[in-house]
């Protein structure tokens, strides 16, 4: 018989918003570079990777960050990071079918790669401090996705083990990682996919199968 998981760890950006890579498109065309600059520059670049990787374990702020980026793309760095993540929008299905895991009894996590917190929040709005029964923000801790011990955090927060939970993100190469620690796993492509693999590993219901039913 399957053993249902009874926590549920989520990725922030990307798994509760909608994808990180078309709003970082658009942001290339509003700033008229061409299409893959900022990716080149900034993620697939040594110092990109290296500013980015430092930004996440809150050794720089956003606005070194911001600088440091603008640099590299020669461009404006005022608010760059909310000017390139600005289309990012809440992810409807997975944000439900968070709210009901909780609702059916499952404690659910937030564990994200931060971008810092000032002058742009990725967070806001979302109520991530009472939605949700754990939140762990790499920048506060010092650590970063892949980092073992940061999914150990989030796991003291909940009060569970890896066995009793799912973690789910949308970069793929954090995922063996959990896995190794005992976590099912699931890689975010697409919000239904995602809520029907929740269903399976955790054994409830997480969409109304019929949205427009009156109640008897």
């Amino acid at each position: 018989m399957t053993q249902h998981r009874k926590g549920l760890v989520l990725d922030f950006g990307g798994v509760l918003t909608t994808p990180l890579l078309p709003a970082a498109l658009a942001f290339e065309r509003r700033a008229g570079l061409a299409e893959g600059t900022l990716l080149t520059g900034i993620y697939l670049n040594p110092e990109g990777i290296r500013l980015t990787e430092a930004l996440e374990r809150g050794a720089l702020t956003q606005t070194q960050w911001n600088e440091a980026a603008a640099r590299l793309l020669g461009i404006d760095p005022d608010n760059l990071m909310g000017r390139v993540f600005a289309d990012l929008r809440p992810q409807p299905a997975v944000i439900a079918a968070a709210a009901a895991a909780r609702r059916a009894g499952v404690k659910v996590g937030i564990l994200s790669n931060t971008v810092g917190l000032a002058p742009w929040n990725l967070y806001d709005g979302y109520e991530i401090d009472t939605r949700y029964d754990a939140v762990v923000l790499s920048e506060v801790h010092g650590l970063r996705k892949p980092d073992p011990e940061i999914f150990r955090l989030v796991l003291a927060e909940l009060g569970l083990t890896a066995a009793e939970c799912v973690f789910v993100d949308d970069t793929e190469q954090y995922l063996p990682p959990a896995a190794e620690l005992g976590f099912a796993t699931v890689h975010a492509v697409d919000p239904a996919g995602t809520v029907a693999a929740l269903e399976t590993l955790l054994g409830i219901p997480l969409t109304d199968p019929d949205p427009g039913r009156v109640p008897a």
